[in-house]
């Protein structure tokens, strides 16, 4: 089967997390995917797992360093990007929960946002899937332009890793091309991008008060508690180091998996899905959100 056999090429360790997703592109709209209906429960647990190894190959003094830099940024970019998505949903007409989510996964952390906000709003299955869509598209570029667009500039790795953490939406794609750019802004960008997707909380709590549903249950992104202690492990604990490149190259592994999974459940019947103006309002925020962090890290930071 054709798919097994490119997860397995995946498994190697032979291709990049781009030419992953790339591939998964490919399957989705060639082949089919044969597991669909648990792409989205695998890729969740296996990009989790694989950010929590990552954990093993970082520092916490260096993250503390990192996290402090990009708290301001995080700020700013979450509470600009949700205003102006309301105004600009409003502009175009758009669906008013579709809006809020498609608003809510530029701002904080892709698909783990809207999955989070969806209940607090009881959106239903049509308005997460054409959000979702939005952020899924958007994420597949990224993972190709923001490497190419920060050689061009001559961005450092210090620079590249607080932008893509800011600007990029998921938490697969931010890795995937922090890792490309290099292992400083791995670290950069891991690290700024989990600080990020705690903001999941408030937003939601705020969500919940502006749609008048506040008995509704708010998912909490515990895996990051795990990635803190393995940060924790490889700083204080010695024997950590036996182990620890061999976690992280797993975890790499895992992520490239990840992203070949996100591919493989972007068939063209979702993309079909998203119309036109929710998909221009994710442009618009996404190029509002990534020219403006651009600009601050180049010329402020």
């Amino acid at each position: 089967m054709v798919f097994i056999f490119l997860i397995l090429i995946c498994l190697s360790g032979f291709i990049s997390p781009p030419i992953a997703l790339l591939l998964g592109l490919v399957v989705a709209n060639l082949a089919g995917h044969p597991f669909l209906h648990l792409n989205h429960k695998a890729t969740t647990i296996l990009l989790q797992v694989s950010v929590v190894g990552l954990g093993f190959g970082m520092n916490v003094n260096s993250a503390l360093s990192a996290g402090k830099e990009g708290f301001l940024f995080t700020i700013a970019s979450i509470f600009s990007t949700l205003t102006l998505g309301y105004f600009i949903g409003k502009w175009f007409s758009i669906e008013k929960k579709t809006s809020h989510l498609i608003s809510c996964g530029t701002a904080i952390c892709g698909g783990s946002a809207i999955a989070a906000i969806a209940p607090v709003i009881k959106s239903d299955e049509k308005q997460t899937s054409v959000a979702l869509g939005v952020i899924f598209i958007l994420n597949s570029v990224a993972l190709f332009l923001f490497p190419a667009v920060g050689h061009w500039l001559h961005l450092t790795q210090h620079e590249f890793g607080l932008w893509c953490a800011i600007a990029i939406h998921d938490t697969s794609s931010v890795v995937g091309a922090a890792n490309k750019y290099g292992s400083e802004a791995l670290q950069i960008a891991t690290t700024v991008k989990l600080a990020r997707a705690l903001w999941i909380i408030p937003v939601a709590l705020i969500t919940s008060y502006l749609f008048k549903n506040q008995k509704s249950k708010i998912k909490i992104p515990y895996f990051i508690g795990l990635f803190i202690l393995a940060m924790l492990c490889n700083t204080f604990v010695p024997q950590t180091a036996l182990v620890a490149p061999y976690l992280v190259s797993i975890a790499k592994t895992g992520l490239t998996v990840t992203l070949f999974l996100i591919g493989a459940g972007l068939n063209w019947k979702i993309l079909k899905t998203v119309g036109v103006k929710p998909l221009l309002q994710g442009v618009l925020l996404w190029g509002f959100i990534a020219i403006a962090a651009l600009v601050s890290i180049i010329y402020l930071s």
